[in-house]
């Protein structure tokens, strides 16, 4: 049976931050977890979310598309700014610069596969030299009052899932909560992940601190059953929540009392993409913030029959009030339907990195 907020699970905290019993994260993803889509899913229900991954270097260099990253609204508290790279004295004077943004916590990224990045030495690409992650991580933690987290994967490849060692190691030098992605580097976003290693770091003994696991969540039944079955503290959602933030509600009312949440239906779907879009043009200017929103309608949208028409139109209009026009559209046209309950698709990456 489900547990609730007032059973046996006493509240998370991750140092001076105080969460809700058995939280839901949104999970870092890169051209994704930006403040407009960030702001749907906190609306939705996320606990704690996560900023997209920000370059240690770019920082540093005082590179644009890295500074605007930093953004975080009060609304989106608690809020967690996610860094990366290879280089301790890089990741400290980020870690600097990050803490006069004044966010709630810092995450390190030693999880992201891509090969732009693991093959640089930074995000998954650390798991090939776990002292360098143990230097990289007291790093930064000596460099901040932030609490530092650190998102990981189980290990480069089947034959190093070392995230045993890792997780003991990287409590040892300092970090106030894990996440960890249930599959290797080398799987990418391929195949089923593992969350039997998961169990095992949140059930040692010497682990005190809060362990949140990730991959394929994209149900509330999925995520009970991985509840009780690992035990982990919290779980985080990536792909599951792109053009479905709901999933953090239904899973919620799902282990609270076991019912399921009717489904959103068409005025409520159409009203969160028209808020994602006016907060993206808000956020990126009407020029990128109209053209990323693009890659976010079919989410949306998925589920309406004979969709594709309305669907090209959305991707090709470059002002609001004509994208505002064509949802109105959608609305009218579509009046009255009722939306099945259907699995989640999780989105193929390929080279984006949900981590």
């Amino acid at each position: 049976m489900p547990v609730g907020k007032t059973g046996r699970f006493a509240m998370v905290k991750i140092d001076n931050i105080t969460l809700p019993a058995f939280p839901l994260l949104l999970a870092p993803m890169e051209d994704v977890s930006d403040p407009p889509f960030r702001a749907v899913c906190k609306d939705n229900g996320a606990d704690l979310m996560y900023t997209e991954f920000i370059s240690s270097e770019g920082l540093i260099r005082d590179a644009i598309k890295s500074r605007k990253k930093l953004d975080i609204f009060d609304y989106e508290r608690p809020i967690g700014i996610q860094i990366f790279g290879g280089d301790e004295d890089s990741l400290s004077l980020a870690a600097k610069i990050v803490e006069v943004t004044n966010p709630d916590l810092l995450d390190i990224n030693f999880g992201c596969p891509v090969k732009k990045v693991a093959l640089k030495g930074a995000g998954a690409g650390v798991l090939k030299d776990i002292d360098l992650m143990v230097r990289l991580t007291s790093a930064v933690v000596k460099s901040t009052h932030l609490p530092v987290t650190v998102k990981t994967r189980l290990g480069w490849d089947d034959n190093t899932k070392n995230i045993e060692e890792v997780a003991e190691r990287l409590q040892d030098v300092g970090i106030k909560a894990l996440a960890i992605h249930g599959r290797t580097r080398t799987q990418m976003y391929k195949g089923t992940a593992d969350w039997s290693l998961i169990g095992k770091v949140k059930n040692n003994p010497r682990i005190s601190i809060p362990i949140f696991g990730n991959g394929d969540i994209d149900s509330p039944e999925k995520a009970l059953e991985y509840k009780n079955r690992y035990g982990v503290d919290g779980i985080m959602i990536g792909r599951a929540a792109i053009g479905y933030p709901w999933i953090f509600n239904e899973i919620k009312q799902y282990l609270e009392t076991g019912t399921h949440k009717s489904p959103p239906d068409l005025n409520e779907r159409i009203a969160v993409c028209r808020k994602h879009l006016h907060k993206s043009v808000e956020w990126k200017g009407p020029i990128v913030g109209i053209l990323e929103m693009r890659r976010h309608y079919a989410n949306y949208l998925k589920g309406l029959p004979n969709i594709k028409e309305f669907r090209q139109r959305l991707v090709v209009l470059n002002t609001t009030e004509e994208i505002d026009a064509v949802l109105d559209e959608i609305v009218s046209y579509y009046d009255g339907f009722i939306f099945e309950k259907t699995p989640i698709e999780l989105v193929n990456y390929h080279e984006k990195c949900p981590v």
